[in-house]
């Protein structure tokens, strides 16, 4: 005896598969879940970075007992510890200091490194790949090495200790690293503009200038970015050189003697801290499209 089930008019006709819509909704899921779990790796990795800077700055505008406590929100915002940092003794020399050696710094890396990296890059000569060799066989050397006969020439020769002409003067004659980094960077400009250039009647001097460094900016920033950051947190350079003399400290030398100095005003040191960081964070901010597209595109072609 055979049963016939009679749907109602304008209902669907079920069939043996199921609902056709089953397919569809697991999709669905499946991509909102993926996209619950990459983005959860994203925000938990955010916050692994931004919450010491969090911790910082709310410690930094604390008051003094509070600092102390457990507690982690400010009852009461004393914005007057940043004045009281800037207001200490020596700290606007350290800030001067720094601006000094980072940008004079900066400054002789990138005009150093711009013409020996064109060399080994574009550059057709007996004895190339051997230079190459050595620029990155320095890279591997570690400074702590060369660090007592280079304070004796600077200090005993040249009369330079106390101050941070040291740290600058040798960045004048190339940095192995920012060398390597833009050559790599320069392989990738095709040597047809090179070419060009000098049908045109320019000299080498010329192509440099008016060729390769338009074309070479972001390669230029990215070591630009390196070497400011090198310089302004550097301790190493200034406790060698400069210890000897407070008014040639850095911040990152000076903030130890103000850590001493305020070693229970942990608000006092955290304001110091983040002003210290401030215009580091800032330059890369401004400057992170140049420096990202710098780095990606070094070491396309070897």
């Amino acid at each position: 005896m055979t049963t016939t089930t009679l749907s109602a008019p304008g209902a669907p006709a079920r069939t043996g598969g199921g609902d056709a819509r089953g397919p569809a909704l697991r999709a669905r899921r499946t991509r909102l879940l993926h996209w619950i779990a990459v983005h959860t790796v994203a925000i938990a990795a955010a916050l692994f970075f931004v919450l010491p800077f969090v911790f910082v700055f709310l410690t930094s505008v604390m008051g003094d007992s509070q600092a102390m406590s457990g507690k982690l929100w400010p009852t009461e915002w004393h914005w007057s510890n940043y004045a009281t940092v800037f207001h200490t003794p020596g700290f606007l020399d350290w800030w001067k200091n720094s601006l000094m050696y980072a940008g004079l710094g900066t400054l002789c890396t990138v005009c150093s490194a711009v013409p020996v990296a064109y060399a080994l890059a574009k550059f057709r000569f007996r004895g190339r790949r051997t230079a190459m060799m050595l620029v990155i066989s320095t890279m591997m050397l570690p400074p702590q090495v060369v660090v007592i006969p280079m304070y004796l020439v600077w200090a005993q020769q040249l009369h330079l200790s106390g101050s941070l002409w040291p740290l600058i003067i040798p960045l004048a004659f190339g940095d192995a690293y920012s060398i390597f980094l833009l050559r790599q960077f320069l392989l990738t400009i095709p040597q047809e503009y090179i070419e060009s250039a000098k049908v045109d009647g320019c000299g080498e001097i010329r192509t440099l200038l008016k060729i390769v460094v338009p074309m070479a900016k972001p390669g230029i920033a990215a070591i630009a970015l390196f070497q400011f950051f090198y310089c302004w947190n550097d301790y190493f350079g200034p406790q060698i050189y400069a210890a000897q003399n407070p008014g040639a400290w850095t911040l990152s030398y000076g903030l130890e003697s103000f850590k001493s100095a305020h070693n229970v005003d942990w608000n006092l040191t955290m304001a110091a801290t983040l002003l210290i960081m401030a215009p580091v964070i800032l330059v890369f901010f401004f400057a992170q499209k140049a420096f990202v597209e710098g780095v990606t595109l070094t070491g396309v072609k070897g």
